[in-house]
């Protein structure tokens, strides 16, 4: 009953949001090798870690205390974006939550390369140029979330992030998106993601397993304050995949013993 509710709710305020509506959609290929797992492989274990960290933040949405959450990494190549692409995807929802996905990387924007996207305009003209963010946001199909996406800054990207106009940008598309995720550069060697930072409610950290320097985690958190993050995502884990599969794989066995016939039985009824 509480899923029917929500869903008339969601109805209800999609019907009142015609900006929504207009905005163009853009539909993306994910093939099978796409890092955005819990489209590609939502029985996955990393599926269900991101399921499980949805699970997470939604107490602290629930409660009011967060809507905007800012991701970035110690260092380069730590797998930040892979990060946002998936969560984007999980809060989403298949639709039933609106959230909007921010590519805050303006010196590197690979959201929209993973996407297999053209660039276009988007955050940077709005900064730059005053272009009203609305008409540059696109919604992503069949992943089912928006995309504000780099644009292609004139100038430097750096200064951009510390314009003034960031945070009015940042206040005009929150009325219309249960969630606003950042995609931000690493923290280091460069300060947007403290410029970015100041524009969240909470950050995640994403470092790699077996090769972030914990000094470069430590730094991290300094720089960004331990109050201001929320938790670390630990990235690139080996062994869980193969530990997750074998313990599947008895529960399936010990279900067919309990059912009293082979696999072989149930193929061939």
């Amino acid at each position: 009953m509480s899923r029917i509710w929500d869903l008339l709710q969601k109805l209800e305020w999609q019907a009142g949001s015609p900006e929504l509506h207009r905005m163009p959609v853009d539909a993306v290929s994910i093939g099978p090798d796409s890092r955005i797992v819990v489209h590609t492989s939502p029985r996955s274990p990393s599926a269900d870690r991101f399921r499980f960290l949805r699970m997470r933040l939604r107490d602290l949405w629930d409660a009011q205390k967060l809507r905007r959450l800012l991701i970035t990494s110690a260092l380069p190549r730590d797998g930040k974006s892979t990060v946002a692409l998936n969560l984007a995807t999980t809060l989403a929802e298949h639709g039933k939550r609106t959230v909007l996905l921010i590519e805050a990387d303006l010196h590197h924007p690979t959201l929209t390369v993973e996407l297999g996207l053209e660039r276009g305009p988007g955050l940077a003209e709005c900064l730059e140029n005053g272009v009203d963010v609305l008409s540059v946001i696109r919604r992503i199909e069949p992943l089912g979330w928006y995309l504000l996406p780099a644009g292609m800054p004139q100038s430097n990207p750096t200064e951009l992030l510390q314009n003034d106009a960031l945070s009015a940008i940042i206040e005009r598309v929150g009325p219309y998106f249960d969630w606003v995720l950042i995609d931000a550069p690493p923290v280091k060697p460069l300060a947007d993601a403290l410029s970015l930072s100041r524009q969240a409610h909470a950050t995640l950290l994403v470092a790699r397993a077996g090769r972030t320097p914990s000094q470069a985690v430590e730094e991290a958190l300094t720089l960004i304050g331990r109050k201001n993050v929320l938790g670390i995502i630990l990235n690139g884990v080996e062994g869980i995949d193969a530990a997750y599969s074998k313990y599947y794989g008895s529960y399936a066995r010990a279900a067919m013993s309990a059912g009293g016939e082979s696999a072989e039985g149930k193929h061939d009824r």
